[in-house]
């Protein structure tokens, strides 16, 4: 016969986790050394996990040319680097077809893509430029670029506006 004395189990009765007092979100000691071990060891293995990961990758240095003046088809095609603050790493160019600028952009794969023959990618600057002369034909030229947005007056402020 097995009898209660107060909380306790008595003769040769398992205590249950909900009758020993234990509820089941409590942690024991072991546990939690068990816990802080593990995020230790984690935290340990965060430079190692870096380490291995690999370098960013970098624009291809032999897709880089060097400043350029020539005649290509009839036309003065001249470009040259510009190296500013922020923008000296995304190697900014001033290219000219006949004296007229043309607009370069540089895709996210290290091509170029120009204002006048913006579905196709170019290698270097150089051959965007040499795209565009293509692309113009003989008798057409470059515009120069708009003053204002969309090719509008710039507006300078001041008698603009709604008035009531």
């Amino acid at each position: 016969m097995v009898s209660d004395v107060g909380a306790a189990p008595v003769a040769g009765q398992r205590a249950t986790p909900a009758e020993d007092g234990a509820r089941p979100g409590d942690s024991t000691r072991r546990d939690v050394t068990r816990r802080l071990l593990a995020s230790a060891v984690g935290v340990a293995f965060v430079p190692v996990a870096a380490a291995c990961e690999p370098p960013p990758r970098t624009v291809d240095d032999s897709r880089r040319t060097a400043a350029f003046d020539e005649t290509y088809r009839g036309r003065h095609i001249r470009g040259a680097e510009v190296r500013t603050g922020r923008r000296a790493a995304a190697g900014q160019w001033e290219v000219t077809i006949d004296g007229r600028p043309l607009h370069l952009m540089r895709r996210a794969d290290g091509s170029w893509l120009s204002m006048v023959d913006h579905y196709r990618s170019y290698e270097t600057p150089l051959a965007a430029a040499r795209g565009a002369v293509d692309e113009l034909g003989p008798e057409e030229q470059l515009r120069d670029l708009a003053p204002g947005p969309m090719g509008g007056p710039t507006h300078m402020g001041g008698g603009h506006g709604v008035h009531a």
